[in-house]
């Protein structure tokens, strides 16, 4: 593996992280694009869709796992607001639907993760110019509808594995919204949730192929450095302005991927 790519890659796992760890939003809505074009328009390597896929579900996989065990060691958040009944509905059903999408991202041309990854990117624009606004701590325990919360985490986990996504910016606003969660317990419950979706899309990239090693651990070394350094940064200034830079970012990702498609 020659310098530049090796350069390359660890910097864009740094930069994708930081921008999620500083904007609390998935990593993988930001590194696809970034892994798919980047290498590519510095002349170091061309990844295909299913290997771009492939690097962002490990990347996913490392940050969720980080982020679970940053939690469990806070106090002040305590494990007290994960919901296990919760976790255990959407969790199994979004590592089911991993599973399922990580498998079939290897037997999918790389046009159609394209078009998938496009259409979540216009999700993504639309989900982060919504303001989250969650219900405070309510009553013991927590009323929610299973059989939404199960179907809509397996769809998310089909799409997240297709693409190499853990689908927190999906998942969120899902919890928020449609099934009423408190946010306390959604920003709690959702680490746990999109790690096992992580754990899938891994599992599933195994026995799809189209792994590349080195680009894959230098991407996620990148990302244990950069995601914490955004969280420090995020809790020292006001990331509003950035997360509408962001959006315009992704917008215009997405005009560049559906372009491609429909060229």
């Amino acid at each position: 593996m020659d310098v530049p790519l090796f350069l390359v890659m660890l910097v864009l796992g740094l930069v994708g992280s930081f921008f999620s760890g500083l904007l609390g939003i998935g990593g993988a809505i930001i590194n696809y694009p970034l892994i798919l074009y980047v290498p590519a328009m510095a002349g170091v390597a061309h990844f295909s869709a299913n290997e771009v896929s492939s690097i962002s579900m490990f990347q996913v996989f490392f940050a969720s796992l980080s982020g679970v065990l940053a939690f469990r060691q806070n106090s002040k958040a305590g494990p007290a607001a994960i919901n296990k009944g919760l976790v255990l509905y959407m969790g199994s059903s979004i590592l089911a639907g991993s599973l399922i999408g990580g498998f079939l991202s290897g037997r999918l041309s790389g046009d159609i993760i394209n078009l998938i990854y496009g259409i979540l990117a216009v999700l993504a624009v639309i989900l982060m110019l919504i303001p989250r606004k969650g219900k405070e701590d309510g009553a013991d325990p927590l009323s929610y509808n299973k059989w939404i919360a199960a179907g809509s985490a397996f769809a998310v986990g089909i799409v997240s594995g297709i693409v190499g996504a853990g689908g927190a910016f999906i998942l969120i606003p899902i919890m928020l919204t449609v099934l009423a969660i408190p946010t306390r317990t959604t920003i709690a419950s959702s680490l746990a949730i999109v790690f096992l979706s992580a754990v899938g899309g891994v599992l599933g990239k195994f026995t799809g192929g189209d792994i590349p090693l080195w680009p894959t651990v230098l991407t996620v070394v990148g990302s244990v450095i950069g995601a914490p350094l955004g969280s420090w940064v995020s809790s020292k200034i006001n990331v509003k302005i950035l997360r509408y830079g962001l959006v315009v970012l992704i917008a215009i990702t997405a005009v560049k991927v559906w372009s491609s498609i429909l060229d």
